[in-house]
């Protein structure tokens, strides 16, 4: 019981930010389950501004992190698994749910999410050595999976106009008994910009 009690007494305000924006992520994860099950295109709304709220906890825990000298390996794994649900596995649920249900879609996006986990564990793998001569990560191998929040952003703007479903555009591509939404493709070229060893992004 002490050593629980002495796990608690670890975490920092910034682990706190972190954790926001994992549970953010995963209710909009829970609201993208209900809009299939039940309907009411509000829900995919209140997902997409979950999302921007993971985003800003995601942006504050590192900055909070650094004024009060509290940043620790364990805040990194732990921004990495929150990274994971709310900016690679929530927006894949989210395009699942408007309509990007075809087996072809449903490989796409387990694709981006197995991109987005790559490209999280590479950073993890690598943060000490690229940190060595500057005493600090200078800039990102690949794009960070926050950008997924654009194509978030793409999400809400199909679903305003209604162009969900079967409304989906440029409609669904069929080989035999299999089909794909070629609008998909768009996860799958973000998780490739982001496995990307050539595309460097400075660190703020």
């Amino acid at each position: 019981m002490a050593r629980h009690f002495s796990m608690i007494r670890d975490f920092h305000l910034s682990d706190l930010l972190t954790l926001g924006n994992g549970t953010s992520g995963m209710a909009a994860i829970f609201l993208s389950i209900a809009y299939v099950a039940h309907g009411g295109i509000e829900k995919i709304f209140a997902a997409c501004a979950l999302l921007v709220v993971a985003v800003a906890c995601d942006v504050l825990d590192g900055r909070v992190a650094r004024w009060r000298q509290e940043a620790t390996l364990m805040g990194r794994e732990l921004d990495s698994l929150a990274d994971v649900i709310s900016f690679g596995v929530a927006p894949a649920c989210l395009a699942y749910a408007i309509g990007f249900q075809a087996d072809g879609d449903a490989l796409a996006l387990a694709l981006f999410v197995a991109c987005g986990i790559s490209r999280l564990a590479r950073y993890n793998a690598t943060a000490d050595f690229l940190s060595k001569k500057s005493g600090k990560v200078t800039y990102f191998e690949g794009a960070p999976i926050t950008t997924s929040l654009l194509l978030v952003g793409v999400l809400a703007l199909l679903a305003r106009a209604g162009r969900v479903g079967a409304s989906l555009p440029f409609g669904a591509l069929h080989l035999g008994a299999h089909a794909l939404h070629p609008l998909v493709l768009a996860f799958v070229a973000l998780g490739a910009l982001m496995i990307s060893k050539t595309i460097r992004i400075p660190k703020p």
